[in-house]
């Protein structure tokens, strides 16, 4: 037996309606003043929470604040960090703990500047800075080393390797609650901002460092 079902009409892709409203749309933008930054000589400040080129920050006392754990390659979606921990010693010592970062490098080629890693580090070391020009025509030199990522000496730092200045123990660095007396013959400049003097924690150098 044949079926008798007819299959349904086709309904209209458009109608005047429609071609109107996208019409009607399209002219109103026409007469809208533009506005275009003269960029790059003209260079606008960005967000304060902007996912820029990436910091590797310091404790007051010059120390790395990475210990080399990798958690942050784990948590890279992109597979742009590569690092390879290091032990401290005595006689050259990077960080509190018993590990540093020896290398550490981030291909800018891969990074989708998603903030994953920033949440993955446990000791606040890698935090994102508001820097966000790394066009670059060699592609070598958009992986990022250790030394490009690492945050400056401020007034009070010293380069390590060196011994703890804060405390005897990483507690010392780690704690927030800690307040961690200088050792003797370590810098007496080294102060916040506010001039205060430091404690367990460090001041970040990431947010808005170029």
């Amino acid at each position: 037996m044949a079926d008798d079902r007819s299959e349904p009409a086709a309904e209209p892709t458009g109608s005047l309606g429609g071609f109107a409203k996208g019409f009607g749309l399209t002219f109103a933008t026409m007469f809208r003043k533009t506005f275009t930054y003269q960029y790059p000589f003209e260079v606008r400040d960005t967000a304060p929470r902007y996912h820029g080129r990436h910091v590797l920050n310091r404790h007051p006392d010059g120390l790395e604040k990475c210990v080399g754990c990798e958690l942050c390659a784990w948590a890279c979606p992109a597979d742009a960090i590569y690092v390879e921990g290091g032990d401290n010693t005595p006689e050259a010592r990077y960080s509190p703990g018993e590990r540093y970062g020896a290398i550490y490098q981030i291909n800018y080629l891969r990074c989708i500047f998603c903030g994953l890693c920033i949440e993955a580090c446990p000791t606040r070391s890698l935090t994102m800075s508001n820097d966000y020009e790394l066009a670059l025509d060699d592609r070598q030199q958009l992986i990022y080393t250790k030394e490009q990522l690492m945050a400056p000496l401020l007034p009070g730092m010293e380069a390590p390797p060196h011994p703890m200045r804060l405390g005897e123990d990483e507690k010392d660095y780690y704690l927030v609650e800690t307040q961690a007396p200088l050792q003797k013959g370590a810098p007496q400049s080294m102060a916040n901002e506010a001039g205060r003097p430091v404690t367990g924690t460090a001041t970040e150098v990431g947010r808005h460092h170029g």
